[in-house]
């Protein structure tokens, strides 16, 4: 029998390239979402428990984002983006618990824009509940400091020049006003320091 040939190895870089695209680490994201969400209520003059509160909820604003889809739906689709919000916010308003209730209100809320342009109810401004204005800038700002799959991160002080020019279009001025004040404190915040 003769000996095994020994195949050769790819070269790492071609091996890396096959490789697919760096995902962002959703876990993490949801514990900043969370620190960041906290830090900017307390900033804006919330007490420390409902500001906590907001901390638990804000994570599971996207309940339902992965849900009741079949695999024929892009996640871009329209339609699934739109219903997204209700889905999740149905899946966590059957509980009676007040955390869950403040998550759903989050959920069905956070598509919203200051402009009106938002959805899924086009509200405009204040009628856009205060948790879901916050954990949305600090989405935001969060989601634009990530690596994802079509692009790398941006650095953070890209994202807070985007994050300015969205105010009063996409998110309430005070919020991102009150985001930028405290910048330096909410960048350590979520990087954990």
């Amino acid at each position: 029998m003769p000996p095994p040939v020994a195949l050769a190895s790819p070269p790492a870089a071609a091996v890396a390239a096959c490789a697919p695209p760096p995902q962002p680490d959703l876990s993490a994201h949801r514990l900043r979402l969370g620190r960041l969400a906290e830090g900017l209520a307390l900033r804006l003059g919330w007490d420390a428990d409902r500001a906590r509160q907001l901390r638990l909820a804000a994570p599971l604003h996207d309940v339902g984002a992965d849900s009741g889809m079949g695999d024929d739906v892009p996640l871009t689709a329209p339609s699934a983006l739109h219903a997204q919000p209700r889905r999740g916010a149905a899946l966590l308003g059957s509980s009676s618990l007040p955390l869950f209730a403040l998550a759903a209100e989050i959920t069905l809320h956070l598509r919203e824009r200051w402009d009106g342009n938002g959805y899924p109810h086009g509200l405009r401004s204040q009628e856009i509940p205060m948790s879901a204005r916050i954990v949305a800038v600090v989405d935001y700002f969060d989601a634009l400091t990530m690596p994802h799959s079509f692009r790398p991160a941006r650095a953070d002080d890209r994202a807070l020049a985007m994050l300015a020019e969205q105010s009063g279009a996409a998110f309430d001025p005070v919020i991102v006003a009150t985001f930028l004040a405290h910048a330096t404190d909410l960048i350590a915040l979520r990087d954990g320091s």
